[in-house]
């Protein structure tokens, strides 16, 4: 008789379950025309290590991502996670990559930047109208109480909703702003991705990477604030690969 699925082998299937494996650009490229044609509010997320910690002991955060209406994998610890699962992970679809790619494909249109602080949150809109040759109609700190936001993209009618504000909050008011929006915006998770289009944060070098280590450098960089995330979080999500695993094999 087999036992009943844990806590964490019933959350991470489930997630897993929902993640779209993205095989080769050609499709990446298809996603983004694909999310920007803009037919209904959708709501996109990645999921990495910290997200997949964060989903055992986080019920809210954890119901939000299972409700997104796309999940993307990010980070090579996802991937190692599909290996080890006998699985493809596909590519590495990181958003501080694909969110630029999405913004390419909006020119022209009415973007929201929601997240981080001034003075960063300036320099990003203005990288992004003159990089991207969208038209910034609201550009908001990501402090507000989450119906703060709801308001403004009922006033502005963006037609991406970009937010940088970290997880799990972000998540909680993705989903809030899909559920009351006014025409059809898409609404992305984006996690630090104000901070480095902004210049506050510095993007490793293009070797570090391919090699998947983006991570370890951006800990060098941020060691306080990324500590728990990286040196807690990282071993704590390869324990519970190996448990779930073992658990899935049996």
């Amino acid at each position: 008789m087999s036992r009943p699925p844990t806590l964490l082998q019933a959350r991470w299937s489930q997630v897993l379950n929902r993640l779209v494996v993205i095989p080769s650009d050609d499709d990446a490229a298809n996603l983004v025309d694909e999310l920007a044609a803009g037919r209904q509010p959708r709501m996109l997320a990645f999921v990495n290590a910290h997200a997949m910690n964060s989903a055992v002991g986080d019920l809210e955060f954890y119901r939000a991502l299972c409700d997104a209406d796309v999940l993307l994998r990010d980070g090579s610890g996802m991937a190692m996670l599909f290996r080890m699962l006998d699985g493809e992970p596909g590519l590495n679809m990181n958003g501080t990559d694909f969110i630029p790619q999405l913004l390419a494909a909006y020119r022209g249109r009415r973007v929201a930047l929601w997240g981080t602080r001034e003075k960063w949150l300036a320099a990003a809109a203005a990288r992004c109208a003159e990089e991207f040759g969208v038209e910034i109609v609201s550009c908001e700190n990501g402090f507000q109480p989450p119906e703060y936001y709801c308001d403004a993209m009922r006033r502005t009618r963006p037609e991406l909703i970009v937010l940088g504000m970290g997880m799990p909050r972000q998540e909680s008011v993705a989903r809030l702003v899909r559920a009351t929006a006014a025409g059809a915006p898409l609404i992305v998770c984006g996690g630090a991705v104000i901070d480095f289009l902004g210049g506050k944060v510095e993007r490793a070098p293009r070797w570090v990477r391919r090699a998947g280590m983006e991570w370890a450098y951006r800990l060098v960089r941020e060691p306080r604030r990324l500590f728990l995330r990286y040196v807690i979080g990282n071993p704590l999500f390869m324990l519970r690969a190996w448990r779930c695993r073992a658990a899935w094999a049996r």
